[in-house]
C-alpha cells in the first residue's frame, strides 16, 4: 500500500515538475519584440551579413539585408530566409539551403541576433582576450583536412587549437557536392558493390595522366576504407554509393539519397573536434609559422580581432586549401586561365604559399589547375558529377551531343569551350531528378529549366526541338543496348533513358575548381623541403599539398584527399611528438 501511494505521490511529482518547466519554457520563448529597428550579424560565405529587423506593435513588420557580398544565388537565400521569418515561421525552423548552407546559416544567425537584441537579450559573442600561450598541435585552417587532423589529435589527449582566418568552418569542404571515394569499404560490400584499391589506384593515376606521385595515391585509397569507417564513427552518413566521371566502379560514398556531401560533413567533423576538446578559433589568420635556430617548428604568429599573439607548438599541420580564388596566382603559374570564374570561397587565396618558404619547403605542379566543367555562368554555382553519372547527357546550342559526358572534367572542360558560346546544356528527366536527392537544391534555386515535353524544353532554350528530339531518341537507343557508337560512353554509364516527363536543363560552363599542385609531403603527411629532408614539425594535408591528383583530379577524390590524409597528418605529428 505504501509503495502505491510512493508512486502515485512519485507521478504527480514528476508531471507537476512537468507542467512548471513547460510553463518556464513557454515564459521564455514569450519574451516580447520591443519596437524598433535592431541589427545582428554572422560571418557569410565571402563576408560579414548584417540584417536589420524593424518590430512595431510587438511583431515583425520588415527584414532587410544592410550589407552582404554573396553570390547572386545566395543574394536570393537571404531573401527567401527573410521572407519565410517575416511569414511567421521561427528561425531555427527555416532549412538551410543546400549549396548555399554557410549564407543560409549566417542569415539565420544575424536575424536571430536582431530578434535577441530586441527582447533585451545580449549577445554572446563577448570577445576573449587573447596572450601568448602553448599546445602541442597547432591546425591552420578549419576545412576538411583540418578539421579530420584536428579531430584525431584531440581525441589522443592532445592540446589542439584550430586557427581559421574566416568567420565559419569548412573552406571548400562546405561546397563539395559529389561524396568520398573508397574502395572495398564496408559500405560496398553491404550494397554489393564490387571494388578493388588496385582498380581505384589505377583510375586515379589514369585520370592524373600518370603524374601523380604512386606512392601519395596508393596511401590514400589504401587508408580509404578505414577513413569512411571512422567517419561514420564520427556520425557521417556515408550509405548512398555512386559513380563519378573516371571510376570504373560505385565508389563515391555520401548521404542517403545523394545528398551534397559538404554541407553534411562539415557539421560532423565541427562537433567531433569540439566534442574531442580541440579549439576552433575564428577570424584569426596566422602570419607566421614560427621557425627555430635548428629548423624546426616552434608555433605561429596569429592576428585576430582582439590583436596579435603568438602559440608555441612544436608540430603545426598546415591545411588551408588551394588557391583557386586568387586570380594572381592562377595567372602566374597558368596565364591561359586569365578571365575565368571560380568556384572557390573566398578565403582559397594560397595563404600557405608565402607561410612555409622560410622552412625552404618544396612546392610540386603548381600549373596543374582543374576547371570544373557543370559550373553555371550565371553565378558561379556548380552542379555536381553525379547528375551526369546518374544518367544525364551534354547538349549544345544546336540540341546535338558533343562528346562523352562521363569523360574526365579536363577532357569536358574543353569539350564545351569548343561549343558555340563556350557553354552547353546538362539535360536530363524526372528520372534522374528523382534518383538524385542534390537535383531538389538546384530546382529550389531556381537553375533548372522545365519543359513538359522536349519540344517545349527546346522552345525555352532557344534550340531547333527537331535536333534535341533526335539527340535524345538517339542516345536512348544506345542506352538500351549498351552501346554508344558516337562517343563511347560504358554500358555502366548510362543506367537510364531520358524517357519519363518533365525534362529540365542547365547551362553550364567551365570554371576553376581546384590545385592539384602545393607543397610537397610524404606519405606521412610531413613536409619536405628542396633537399628532399623532412621539416621537423611541419605537416600538410588536403588541397594545400600537390602530387596526390596529378593532372586532373577525380571526381570524389578531394574529400577522400583530405579525410585521409588530415587524419594522417594528426598521427604523424603524434608520433613526432612522443618521440620528442
Amino acid at each position: 500500500m505504501k509503495n502505491k501511494k510512493f508512486i502515485v505521490c512519485t507521478a504527480a511529482f514528476l508531471v507537476l515538475a512537468a507542467v512548471v518547466a513547460f510553463i518556464g519554457i513557454k515564459s521564455s520563448a514569450q519574451k516580447p519584440l520591443n519596437d524598433g529597428e535592431w541589427t545582428g550579424s554572422a560571418d557569410g560565405r565571402n563576408d560579414r551579413i548584417v540584417m536589420s529587423v524593424s518590430v512595431s506593435g510587438g511583431k515583425i513588420t520588415a527584414i532587410k539585408t544592410v550589407q552582404e557580398d554573396e553570390t547572386d544565388f545566395a543574394k536570393e537565400v537571404i531573401a527567401q530566409i527573410a521572407e519565410a521569418v517575416l511569414g511567421g515561421k521561427s528561425v531555427d525552423s527555416v532549412d538551410a539551403v543546400s549549396g548555399a548552407t554557410i549564407t543560409s546559416n549566417a542569415t539565420k544567425q544575424a536575424i536571430k541576433e536582431a530578434l535577441n537584441a530586441s527582447r533585451g537579450i545580449a549577445s554572446k559573442k563577448a570577445k576573449k582576450a587573447l596572450k601568448d600561450e602553448k599546445v602541442d598541435i597547432v591546425v591552420i585552417g578549419a576545412g576538411g583536412a583540418g578539421l579530420s587532423a584536428a579531430t584525431e589529435a584531440a581525441s589522443k589527449g592532445k592540446k589542439v587549437i584550430v586557427l581559421e582566418k574566416m568567420g565559419n568552418a569548412g573552406g571548400n569542404t562546405s561546397s563539395a557536392t559529389g561524396g568520398l571515394n573508397a574502395s572495398e569499404t564496408s559500405v560496398q560490400k553491404k550494397l554489393g558493390i564490387e571494388d578493388s584499391n588496385a582498380q581505384y589506384i589505377e583510375d586515379t593515376i589514369k585520370g592524373g595522366h600518370n603524374l601523380n606521385d604512386p606512392d601519395l595515391v596508393r596511401n590514400m585509397v589504401e587508408h580509404s576504407a578505414e577513413t569512411v569507417d571512422w567517419l561514420i564513427g564520427l556520425g557521417a552518413d556515408l550509405t548512398d554509393v555512386g559513380k563519378m566521371a573516371g571510376s570504373t566502379n560505385k565508389r563515391t560514398h555520401r548521404p542517403q539519397g545523394g545528398a551534397a556531401i559538404g554541407a553534411h560533413l562539415v557539421p560532423v567533423l565541427v562537433k567531433a573536434a569540439e566534442t574531442a576538446g580541440a579549439e576552433i578559433r575564428y577570424n584569426s589568420r596566422v602570419t607566421q609559422i614560427v621557425k627555430a635556430d635548428d629548423g624546426s617548428v616552434a608555433g605561429v604568429k596569429v592576428l585576430s580581432e582582439e590583436g596579435e599573439y603568438t602559440i608555441s607548438a612544436s608540430a603545426v599541420i598546415v591545411a588551408t586549401g588551394g588557391f583557386g580564388a586568387s586570380p594572381e596566382l592562377v595567372v602566374k603559374y597558368r596565364p591561359d586561365l586569365a578571365g575565368f570564374g571560380t568556384t572557390n570561397h573566398k578565403g582559397a587565396t594560397g595563404d600557405a604559399i608565402a607561410l612555409v618558404e622560410p622552412f625552404d619547403a618544396d612546392f610540386v605542379q603548381m600549373d596543374q589547375i582543374q576547371t570544373h566543367p557543370t559550373v553555371v555562368p550565371s553565378n558561379g554555382f556548380m552542379i555536381t558529377e553525379a547528375v551526369r553519372g546518374n544518367g544525364a547527357i551534354m547538349v549544345n546550342r544546336e540540341g546535338k551531343r558533343f562528346g562523352n559526358e562521363m569523360a574526365t572534367r579536363d577532357v569536358m572542360s574543353a569539350a564545351i569551350l569548343a561549343q558555340t558560346g563556350k557553354t552547353a546544356y546538362l539535360l536530363f528527366d524526372q528520372g534522374v531528378r528523382e534518383s538524385l536527392k542534390a537535383i531538389e537544391g538546384y530546382a529550389k534555386k531556381g537553375l533548372l529549366t522545365e519543359g513538359a515535353s522536349l519540344e517545349e524544353l527546346a522552345q525555352k532554350l532557344g534550340m531547333p526541338a527537331a535536333d534535341l528530339k533526335a539527340s535524345v531518341d538517339t542516345y536512348n537507343s544506345y542506352q538500351a543496348s549498351g552501346n554508344d557508337a558516337e562517343f563511347s560512353r560504358k554500358a555502366d554509364d548510362m543506367p537510364r533513358a531520358i524517357a519519363t516527363a518533365p525534362f529540365y536543363a542547365v547551362e553550364v560552363g567551365p570554371a576553376i575548381h581546384h590545385t592539384m599542385g602545393g607543397i610537397k609531403i610524404n606519405t606521412k603527411a610531413q613536409v619536405l623541403n628542396k633537399s628532399g629532408s623532412v621539416v621537423k614539425g611541419l605537416f600538410a594535408a588536403g588541397e594545400v599539398t600537390g602530387g596526390i591528383h596529378g593532372g586532373n583530379r577525380l571526381g570524389g577524390n578531394a574529400v577522400a584527399d583530405i579525410c585521409v590524409y588530415g587524419k594522417i597528418a594528426a598521427d604523424s605529428a603524434l608520433e613526432f611528438l612522443g618521440s620528442k
